[in-house]
């Protein structure tokens, strides 16, 4: 099964981002993809700022993105730019983390004049990062996202077809690794 290690930079569970998350996450897994949310909320702040690579939290982490085919990195924009608990979980990735993988990002910020914060603050770590097949992505508004009363969120139909085009080109991607894939053992086995 194709596995999607989905990052959510969000400090706060209680963030709109996680009405993007949730929705790219259902999507994926009604695809029939396994996907598994790595949270900077859930993750234990020490460990994270101090790089504890020791914690189980963080090996478990670093263990799904090592195993994902393609990785979502979703995060609100703060000052330009995504956000620092966003950094401290790319911080401790290795070297040539993303390599391989089809990366995918969802951003969330005040206003639509954060939009560049993707190509300028995020693909430059992801490239680094050995990453080299980074999709669009989406930025989305706050506003776009309203939270429920029973605690869930609220996407505008025009953001949710915004996000099923990335998802869609995600699939995509992947299936076109996978292909690859398939062709490069078929031509081995000969």
């Amino acid at each position: 099964m194709t596995k999607i290690a989905l990052i959510a930079g969000s400090p706060s569970n209680g963030s709109r981002l996680f009405g993007l998350v949730g929705y790219a996450a259902d999507r994926l897994a009604l695809a029939g993809f396994d996907v598994d949310l790595i949270s900077a909320a859930d993750l234990p702040a020490e460990d994270l700022l101090r790089a504890d690579f020791g914690s189980a939290a963080i090996r478990q982490a670093l263990a799904s993105v090592e195993q994902a085919d393609a990785v979502i990195i979703a995060s609100p924009v703060f000052k330009a730019s995504y956000s620092g608990a966003l950094k401290t979980i790319l911080d401790l990735l290795p070297q040539k983390g993303f390599q391989g993988k089809v990366v995918l990002p969802l951003f969330i910020g005040g206003t639509i004049a954060h939009l560049l914060a993707v190509d300028y603050a995020l693909k430059p770590v992801v490239a680094a990062l050995g990453g080299t097949n980074i999709l669009g992505g989406v930025f989305a508004v706050d506003g776009w996202i309203t939270r429920t009363e029973h605690g869930g969120y609220e996407l505008t139909e025009q953001l949710k077809e915004r996000l099923d085009a990335a998802i869609g080109d995600l699939v995509h991607e992947l299936e076109q690794y996978a292909a690859a894939s398939d062709r490069n053992k078929q031509g081995q086995a000969v």
